[in-house]
């Protein structure tokens, strides 16, 4: 059995680890720290949320659509700052990941009835971190029987969601006072 072709032009930016520039009409008044080419740091002082797909940011982090997705609903929660190590979080830091991890668990719940997750952070570039200076933590829908999380190991795999409807969904769903 062979795999069938899909076209997914918009993976070959992280393929070939492509960084995607500064919207070059935005200006950004970067936290301390910041690296100005990462996009968990432009996205935790931006205020074109949807155009960042930020979905929910609070004092200390940043949630984000993850552009090159596993599975649908496939977000990265970050700290805003940029911040490389486990260490190197304040407490108050990591109390707030891990409270918005469980915020998100049950929104993404919520939204698109997954079965389970998977819920990872990769630390260093040889484990797998695509953006190896900037912590985030990924947080993946699943349903039973979907084969996508790796789909480097299977036939093909549909995101059938496009990340400006599920933005719509998800930040519909936080209200506007998140």
């Amino acid at each position: 059995m062979t795999a069938d072709p899909l076209w997914a032009p918009w993976r070959l930016p992280f393929i070939l680890g492509e960084a995607k520039p500064p919207d070059p009409e935005e200006t950004f008044e970067f936290l301390s720290g910041a690296e100005p080419e990462c996009f968990l740091c432009q996205a935790a002082v931006t205020k074109d949320h949807r155009a960042h797909h930020v979905v929910l940011r609070t004092e200390h982090t940043v949630t984000v659509l993850n552009r090159y997705p596993y599975n649908s609903g496939h977000v990265l929660l970050a700290p805003r700052r940029h911040v490389a190590r486990l260490e190197e979080l304040p407490e108050a830091v990591g109390g707030e990941l891990m409270r918005n991890l469980a915020r998100l668990v049950g929104l993404l719940e919520t939204v698109m009835r997954p079965e389970g997750f998977n819920v990872g952070l990769n630390l260093g570039r040889v484990a797998g971190a695509g953006l190896p200076g900037h912590l985030h933590w990924h947080i993946v829908p699943r349903w039973n029987g979907d084969t996508n999380f790796m789909p480097v190991l299977g036939d093909t795999n549909v995101i059938p969601q496009a990340l400006d409807a599920l933005w719509e969904q998800l930040t519909e769903a936080i209200g506007p006072n998140a």
